[in-house]
């Protein structure tokens, strides 16, 4: 469950987050696994939330949980991120679900405190629910690579992992989705 991110915005769909996790696992050994994209293109955490039981009508054992970019891109109040985010957790873990909340890293554009507050958003929420956490979808990026290297592997909107890059950032979260799947079993 996410946004433009894991619904592969501007990708053809072969490309995009899911196929290519779909495609790491059955190469990982976990091939039994079908994750489903329930990825919304410009999906805030209040989107997610109201969408949640469509989301859930969907048999599953597990879940991913990518929300917030759009919530931080917009400057909506962190406080009703964390919320909205909370209520997801709460409600899918009810179900017995085992999750992987994946977080996204806080800019600066709105100030240290937004900042602060958005960033401890998905530690907190992770340890309050036994989610396992990733602490940011775009580590795969980032991690041991020069700015201009980072950049290489994002679309020309300055915001979406380009193929590259999705495929830098499944190599990253894959073996914390194994996990998952663990859980799962």
């Amino acid at each position: 469950m996410g946004d433009s991110l894991t619904a592969g915005y501007g990708l053809p769909p072969e490309e995009g987050f899911v196929p290519k996790l779909n495609a790491w696992l059955a190469a990982n050994g976990a091939g039994d696994v079908e994750v489903v994209n329930a990825g919304v293109s410009g999906d805030t955490t209040a989107g997610g939330l109201a969408r949640l039981d469509w989301t859930l009508g969907e048999p599953a054992d597990a879940m991913i949980l990518e929300l917030g970019a759009n919530d931080m891109l917009r400057g909506l109040d962190p406080a009703a991120a964390r919320s909205n985010l909370d209520q997801i957790l709460t409600r899918v873990t009810a179900k017995g679900m085992p999750v992987l909340l994946a977080g996204v890293p806080a800019i600066g554009n709105f100030g240290p405190e937004y900042q602060a507050g958005f960033a401890a958003i998905y530690a907190d929420l992770a340890k309050r629910h036994d989610a396992i956490l990733y602490p940011s979808f775009f580590a795969g990026l980032t991690e041991g690579r020069s700015q201009s290297e980072a950049r290489a592997l994002i679309q020309g909107d300055g915001l979406h992992p380009n193929a590259a890059g999705v495929d830098a950032i499944v190599a990253d979260i894959g073996p914390v989705v194994l996990d998952l799947v663990a859980r799962a079993k």
